[in-house]
């Protein structure tokens, strides 16, 4: 047992993670209602050996921690957004080898119904699959068990993976900021 799985077992969780180790994809993570999100979710990821890089507000990358967040292979996210931001992590996925990257489509811990599609964008545009991980604070529990090939309709494509959350019964760890409608 690595020393990310005695953490999560230390704190109670425990990780289900049954997708192939996929070389490109990206994980999308929901409920994200709270900063805990990231580290249970790293802790989890790690624990099976595998390594995903995140995107993360800019403003979090400031020295010393900005240098820890981008050696576990964080990528700032500006506040103001456009395609530029899509299409350069599109460029990654395709000038790299091996790359997994985590994002959470809500974009914020806070409650939204609105979920960003960015990510949607990417996985079609690089042609990757999309891993779905659920954090549920109920169960405590990381489960990546659900593979979604996006389809390019963005609204389909969204739809179907909101469904998926709201089949899992998931909780975060602020329920009333989780909605997937």
């Amino acid at each position: 047992m690595n020393l990310s799985a005695r953490l999560l077992a230390m704190f109670g969780w425990k990780a289900h993670i049954t997708v192939p180790d996929y070389g490109k994809c990206i994980i999308c993570v929901a409920p994200h209602t709270s900063n805990w999100d990231f580290i249970i979710g790293k802790l989890a990821y790690m624990s099976v050996g595998r390594h995903a890089g995140f995107l993360m507000k800019k403003a979090w990358f400031f020295p010393p921690l900005g240098w820890l967040f981008k050696a576990m292979g964080g990528i700032p996210v500006p506040a103001v957004r456009g395609t530029s931001l899509t299409d350069a992590i599109v460029a990654r996925f395709e000038h790299s080898t091996r790359m997994q990257l985590a994002i959470t489509p809500e974009g914020t811990r806070s409650r939204t119904d609105r979920w960003r599609t960015g990510f949607l964008h990417i996985a079609y545009a690089a042609h990757l699959p999309i891993v779905l991980g659920v954090i549920d604070y109920a169960t405590k529990t990381v489960t990546v068990s659900v593979t979604y090939v996006p389809t390019g309709d963005i609204d389909r494509d969204m739809r179907a993976i909101k469904d998926y959350y709201l089949s899992t019964g998931a909780r975060g760890r602020y329920p009333d900021k989780f909605c997937a409608i």
